[in-house]
């Protein structure tokens, strides 16, 4: 089956490029023209990728991004967001609101190909699982099922994450007391290293210390090196 993948835009010009490359390169592509019907879209295909833009008509780019990652059932599905703004701040707060990659207008047709393609690159593991489980004191990790665990009142309590979360988790415990620098991170995760911007690399680990730290902004579990990345100490 082709992965399918959803354009919400509302330059029709724009989505209609887009959507004949995507065509041609064999993906099945639906479109939606404004964020309320991309919302119904996106609840009823589950597309494998969603291509949104930021300014749109009856609900902006930023909230259903937020919104996709609200839901248990689509936190996982990739999102590029396009956009015509370029500042810092604004790809700070699309890459906080979810967003995998962020591509600037105008890019080539050819840069935003590649970037889907990477997106689209997810082996039946990045992390494939060398062991069912991992334990690190109270946290427990399980491979097979997906699912994190945390000991709390000698009960197990199932902390919930994103896909992205749980592959970054896996890979910090899978190599305990190691500093990962953010490229490395990148690659192993994301499965490149090339196209999404680095601070991604910092938004899910902070996402990541809200659900499992004590005090996230104490972190003990998942410690900065400063100036080279992260270390896991359990």
């Amino acid at each position: 089956m082709p992965k399918k993948i959803l354009i919400v835009e509302d330059d029709e010009k724009l989505v209609n490029n887009l959507a004949e490359k995507l065509r041609a390169e064999g993906y099945g592509v639906t479109i939606a023209l404004d964020g309320e019907v991309g919302w119904e879209k996106i609840r009823s295909d589950k597309p494998d990728l969603v291509v949104l833009d930021i300014m749109l008509k009856r609900l902006d780019g930023l909230s259903l991004c937020r919104m996709i990652r609200g839901e248990t059932s689509m936190m996982h599905i990739p999102i590029v967001m396009l956009t015509a703004r370029g500042n810092e701040v604004d790809k700070i707060i699309g890459l906080e609101s979810g967003a995998d990659d962020y591509i600037t207008k105008p890019f080539s047709l050819g840069e935003f190909l590649a970037r889907v393609r990477a997106l689209l690159r997810r082996p039946a593991g990045p992390i494939a699982a060398h062991q069912n489980e991992m334990v690190s004191n109270d946290l427990r990790l399980n491979m097979t099922g997906r699912r994190v665990f945390q000991q709390k009142n000698d009960a197990d309590e199932e902390i919930k994450l994103s896909n992205k979360e749980f592959d970054l988790l896996a890979e910090l415990m899978r190599n305990k007391n190691v500093v990962l620098s953010r490229d490395l991170i990148l690659t192993k995760v994301w499965g490149y290293d090339y196209f999404v911007d680095k601070r991604t690399v910092d938004v899910h680990i902070r996402w990541l210390r809200e659900k499992i730290e004590e005090d996230p902004s104490q972190p003990r579990r998942i410690v900065t090196v400063r100036g080279v990345g992260y270390r896991f100490e359990g």
